[in-house]
Parts: structure tokens; C-alpha cells; sequence
């Protein structure tokens, strides 16, 4: 059985032969470089239209040095940024920032975490979003060691850094918690040092406080998902069983904490109320529904994305470093607050 042959694809010289003019030319015409006239630049440009032309990616990043592809990295461990379903903070995250690349002319790799490999030796990219980097965060500086520009989505707000506003999201949560009756909130965060985990801490201390009740905390490994928060949070029920209410910024730990209160007697959104910060899959599919907040991923990953294109091309940043700045643009200003989304786990006591 013979097959039809694939119909020869359009060259630059087959373009060039046909419009009359160098290779050169036609790059330059298509690609709004050089002094071309505008009527060659017509002419060749209605040349590769007709001969279906479409320019070799792989030859411009020869000739421009460039690779056209960003990432999205982070050290967060894969239980707590995606979970088992994959479509976690991590992934969403991920979805805005490769809209908004391929806009911007660039192919978006997204590189997930995966125990101790560090994926920036493997990657040709132009430059990198790094998710939530620890203080001495180990592709941080491998990014750093190889000249490839980042910008960062954490927070303060700078000329590399995209704010995620943890301070702001803390103290709505634990403000939200003490407001719904709770007396007696308790704190479960990572081990790590990432700025949500210590502004929620923080935050709490502060609470604590200011209206006078006891700190009780509990940490938890990152790596371990879900059953490190039903561990840290079986262990305070058990140990405090005055305990009201949870604060838990992981949404991986909250489910956890969900599971360890059912199985203690507790019921949830009653006599023992749980808010988390990452208002995605899991708080919105828990038995009951989890209050979180939320973050605006979608303009935060738009502005960081507009921030490492404008670094990577020179271009100067505006507003960056004026938090009272208009300018959403992504090249500049801060981005929108967070804001809460109240569900049935925060329901209060029945009145």
C-alpha cells in the first residue's frame, strides 16, 4: 500500500529565490530587524505567506543565542505544592505563567520538583520563575551560578520578586479564625523557612499576643504530605485538647488536620475550625470545604512572567519598588491582595 508523499516544506532560500532578494533580507524582513524598505519588507512577507513559509525556531535561537523557553522551578517538595492529584498550587501556578509566555513569544517548561535532582543543569532555558525559594535555596543558586535570570514569586515586592503577600494572608486568617469564636487556635506549619511559613508564624505569635491566649504549635515535614499534618495535628488534639481551631497554612497539612480532627470526634467547622491559605482543589473538594484565601495566581504569575521577559530583554521596570504604585502591568506595582473565601470549615458553633 503506498502512502502520498508529505509536500516539501518552504525554505528560506525558496523564499528569497522567489521574492528576489538575499537570505538575509528575508530575515530581516520577517523579523523587523535591519533596514529594509517597506516595500520589499511587503513583498517577501507576501512571499512566505503564499509559500506557507514558517521560520525554523531552532535556527533563530542558533542566531540569536537564545532558547525562547522560561521554567517554572521550586524546591517545595511535589506533596505539598501538586499532591497526589497534580493540580495543585505548583500546576496553577504553571498554567498562568505558560499563557502568558507563549504571548510573550517563549515556550514555558514546567520542571516539577522531584526529590534532591536539580533540573537547571538539564534545562536550556533564557530564564526562570522560582516558586517560594528558601532563604538558602540550592536552585537559587544554581540559577545564579549559570547567569540565568529569575524573578521570584514570594514576597516583599522588589524588581525580582512578585509578592505573594504572605504577611497580609496570615493575618487574614488567624484574624478570621479568632473572629468565628475560636479561643484556643493552634499553628501547624512546614520545618522549612519559606516566607509563608514564617510570616504565619508571625502572625499567630502576634495574635497571641494581643489577645491573650497560649501559642501551641506543631511543625511538619513538607515531604510528607497529607500524614505529616494528620500527625502534627493528632498530636495537638491529643496533647491540647482545648484546642478550637487550626491555622494551617499548607493546604496538604489542612486535609491532613481535617482527617485527624474527624477521627478524634471532632466536628469540623463546630468545635473545631480550620482555615488554610491556598484556596485550590483540595480546599474546595474537602469534606466539609475548607476556608482559604484567594491569592490572584493568575495576575501573579502574569507580572512575574512580564518581569523576567523584561529582564531578560533589558527593558526597564517601573513601579517595582513603590507598593502604592497603579501600575499592574507586570513590569511594575504590586499585586492584587489576597482576599477570603469563607466556607463550612469556619462555620462556627451552632447557634
Amino acid at each position: 500500500m503506498g502512502t502520498a508523499s508529505r509536500p516539501q516544506r518552504a525554505t528560506i532560500a525558496d523564499v528569497a529565490r522567489e521574492a528576489g532578494v538575499s537570505r538575509t533580507t528575508v530575515s530581516h524582513a520577517l523579523n523587523g530587524l535591519g533596514k529594509v524598505n517597506s516595500e520589499t519588507r511587503d513583498k517577501v512577507k507576501d512571499v512566505a505567506a503564499r509559500l506557507n513559509y514558517r521560520p525554523s525556531v531552532r535556527a533563530q535561537g542558533l542566531r540569536s543565542g537564545r532558547s525562547q523557553a522560561l521554567a517554572l522551578l521550586s524546591s517545595m517538595p511535589s506533596a505539598v505544592s501538586a499532591g497526589p492529584s497534580q493540580l495543585g498550587f505548583f500546576t496553577e501556578l504553571a498554567m498562568g505563567c505558560a499563557r502568558t509566555a507563549l504571548l510573550k513569544g517563549y515556550v514555558f517548561v514546567l520542571a516539577p520538583p522531584e526529590g534532591d535532582i536539580n533540573p537547571v543543569d538539564r534545562l536550556d532555558i533564557d530564564g526562570a520563575i522560582l516558586l517560594e525559594p528558601t532563604a538558602d535555596d540550592p536552585i537559587a543558586a544554581s540559577l545564579s551560578d549559570r547567569d540565568i535570570p529569575f524573578v521570584a514569586i514570594d514576597g516583599p515586592a522588589d524588581e525580582r520578586t512578585v509578592d505573594l503577600h504572605h504577611t497580609q494572608t496570615a493575618e487574614l486568617l488567624i484574624t478570621h479564625l479568632l473572629t468565628s469564636g475560636a479561643k484556643h487556635p493552634a499553628l501547624v506549619v512546614g520545618t522549612s523557612v519559606r516566607g509563608s511559613q514564617t510570616a504565619a508564624r508571625a502572625a499567630y505569635l502576634a495574635a497571641a499576643e494581643r489577645e491573650g491566649f497560649d501559642p501551641i504549635i506543631a511543625e511538619a515535614d513538607e515531604g510528607g504530605g497529607e500524614d505529616a499534618g494528620f500527625r502534627a495535628s493528632e498530636s495537638i488534639l491529643a496533647e491540647h485538647p482545648e484546642a478550637d481551631a487550626f491555622f494551617i497554612p499548607i493546604d496538604t497539612f489542612a486535609t491532613g488536620a481535617v482527617r485527624a480532627g474527624t477521627q478524634a470526634g471532632r466536628v469540623i467547622g463546630r468545635d473545631l475550625l480550620i482555615a488554610t491559605r491556598y484556596d485550590g482543589l483540595r480546599a474546595r473538594t474537602s469534606v466539609p470545604p475548607l476556608t482559604a484565601v484567594h491569592l490572584g495566581l493568575d495576575e501573579i504569575s502574569s507580572q512575574a512572567i512580564e518581569r523576567l521577559v523584561a529582564i531578560i530583554d533589558g527593558s526597564p521596570q517601573t513601579g517595582v519598588d513603590d507598593p502604592t504604585s497603579d501600575d499592574l502591568s507586570g513590569t511594575g506595582g504590586s499585586s492584587a491582595a489576597p482576599t477570603l473565601v469563607i466556607r463550612e470549615s469556619t462555620a462556627g458553633p451552632a447557634s
